[in-house]
């Protein structure tokens, strides 16, 4: 069996000038990254903005497992099966982070015959966006650490300074250092500690930016600390978001690829789903759908954290509204939920199949009763699962209304997703009631509270002594009606990974809360959530190689 990377190796991709013309993007908007990559120019929005939206289909799914879900290559292999039944579809979806890279995931440019290419560059170096977020994150440190070493005339409280460097690697070295050792001249020694890029803030800005002077102003509003007397202190108050904007203005332009079978792609950002909110830059996701009938966009990990996140803030504050959603589960990965060890999922097991199937239908009924949102149950297919237990999928799901479809797009491409698209369309056609889950006018405690209750399905938010004080100071400061991205565990709905399937009679407890001021929205920190991650014991990077003639090996 090929490897993915060796799959993505043989495809034979069109020259980006060719997908820029299936997509209708005008050369004169187009800037090449070599033959297979490209940035758009984003002011090609403003040209187009008379323009209709096509239809916008979000791809969540189920609570990850170490048996893998699929969710990327059910995106990819979705748009390929619109495309196979005549409809002109794009996908939008996030940059790989070099972390996960290196760490457990391996890449991450979806797998087997529904894959976006160039696979090696899409997961490593790219177009250089990351970098560039790095460098702008480090700057403003950079800036801040001078200004209180030249005099410190905003009067910065050393103890509460909040922003942190950041390397886009699983480096659990760097989570915690003292820095400006080394005498007077070296700097004033400092707790300090750094995040993973995609963890930073600016990571949310460029995310959600609609042009250069709406990030200028994002940046701006950055807190990276507070004064003696407790006033938050901002980018703009050290001068500096100008200079990273500068490093940013062609990070911000989407970058343009293609899938294995020439379907354009744009991918474009990449904040986490469980620090921040998890999905692909609004002005990839805006031109994708100036651009398509219908456009295929993803968000991280699973439906309690991606989707909860996509609908509940990126949607809000961009103005967007989904078709459909899809919900992305593996026979195996339910009867993992249904307490069955690793190396037995290639067995059949109905019983485990039923207690897993929970975790499968809570996602579903949030989708559907919560946001109000066509849905449908993508079944990624294994060659190990059975008619029965496929039978069961099926039918659990129709109990709630909806429909399950197989979808054989790993193995099959496009063609395996026709069934899969088909539904999607009929779905789009399908009236419906999209809502949030809370209201913005809310107290903060209510939006957890809120979020809590409806999308975990716990008995409600319990807030530290240090996050009720937190709650109280970002409502004196006027933060408190912002959305909520709630930084959590990905394993589980609770905040415990090791409570599977559909837990019951649990609360959720906030530890941290903290004011993303730029990307506009507040952090609430639960469990033991890391900002910068570690390697495993056996890191994918030990697996990747490259040979005399430049072919990368090992990415998948």
């Amino acid at each position: 069996m090929k490897t993915d990377i060796e799959i993505a190796q043989e495809c034979e991709k069109k020259k980006i000038t060719e997908i820029a013309k299936v997509a209708g993007v005008d050369e004169k908007y187009l800037e090449q990254y070599g033959n297979y990559k490209a940035k758009v120019d984003y002011k090609m929005l403003d040209d187009m903005a008379d323009k209709p939206n096509g239809k916008l289909i979000l791809v969540t799914a189920i609570t990850p497992t170490p048996a893998g879900e699929g969710k990327t290559t059910t995106s990819v292999g979705l748009t390929d099966g619109l495309r196979k039944i005549g409809k002109n579809a794009v996908v939008a979806l996030r940059e790989p982070s070099l972390g996960p890279v290196f760490g457990i995931k391996g890449g991450a440019a979806g797998g087997g015959y529904a894959q976006v290419v160039p696979m090696e560059d899409i997961n490593l170096h790219f177009t250089g966006d990351f970098h560039a977020i790095g460098a702008a994150n480090n700057l403003l440190a950079a800036m801040l650490d001078n200004h209180i070493q030249q005099g410190n005339a905003l009067g910065i409280d050393v103890k509460k300074i909040t922003w942190k460097r950041c390397v886009d690697m699983n480096d659990r070295q760097l989570r915690n250092i003292v820095d400006g050792l080394g005498g007077k001249m070296q700097g004033v020694p400092r707790e300090d500690g750094f995040d993973i890029t995609v963890a930073s803030e600016v990571m949310a800005v460029l995310c959600l930016a609609s042009d250069i002077t709406d990030l200028k102003a994002r940046l701006g509003r950055m807190i990276v600390g507070y004064t003696y007397d407790d006033k938050p202190v901002t980018a703009s108050d050290l001068k500096a978001e100008g200079a990273m904007a500068a490093l940013l203005k062609d990070a911000l332009k989407p970058n343009l690829v293609q899938t294995l079978e020439g379907t354009p792609a744009f991918i474009h950002g990449g904040p986490f789903a469980n620090i921040a909110h998890g999905c692909n830059s609004v002005t990839a996701t805006k031109m994708a759908l100036k651009l398509s009938d219908y456009t295929v966009t993803e968000a991280g990990f699973a439906a309690d954290l991606g989707a909860e996140k996509f609908l509940d803030i990126k949607c809000r504050l961009a103005g967007l509204t989904p078709s459909a959603v899809v919900v992305v589960a593996t026979v195996r990965a339910l009867k993992y939920h249904g307490g069955v060890a690793k190396d037995d999922l290639n067995n059949e097991n109905l019983d485990a199949l039923k207690k897993g199937l929970p975790n499968l239908l809570q996602h579903v009924d949030n989708i559907k009763n919560v946001y109000g949102l066509p849905c449908v149950v993508a079944i990624n297919a294994f060659p190990t699962d059975t008619k029965a237990e496929l039978d069961m999928v099926e039918e659990e799901c129709n109990k709630l209304g909806v429909n399950a479809k197989l979808s054989e797009v790993w193995a099959k491409g496009g063609e395996g997703g026709k069934a899969l698209a088909e539904e999607v369309v009929r779905l789009c056609e399908e009236p419906n009631d999209f809502k949030q889950s809370y209201e913005l006018d809310m107290t903060i405690e209510d939006k957890l509270d809120a979020i809590c209750k409806k999308i975990y399905h716990a008995d409600g938010v319990v807030l530290t002594p240090a996050a009720k004080k937190q709650a109280k100071t970002l409502t004196d400061l006027g933060f408190d009606k912002l959305p909520i991205c709630v930084a959590k565990t990905q394993y589980s709905f609770s905040d415990d990974p090791k409570k599977l399937g559909a837990p019951k009679d649990f609360e959720v407890t906030v530890r941290n809360l903290k004011v993303s001021a730029g990307a506009g929205f507040i952090v609430a920190l639960t469990g033991d959530i890391m900002t910068m991650p570690g390697l495993p014991k056996v890191p994918a990077a030990e697996k990747i190689d490259v040979d005399a003639n430049g072919v990368i090996t090992g990415l998948f």
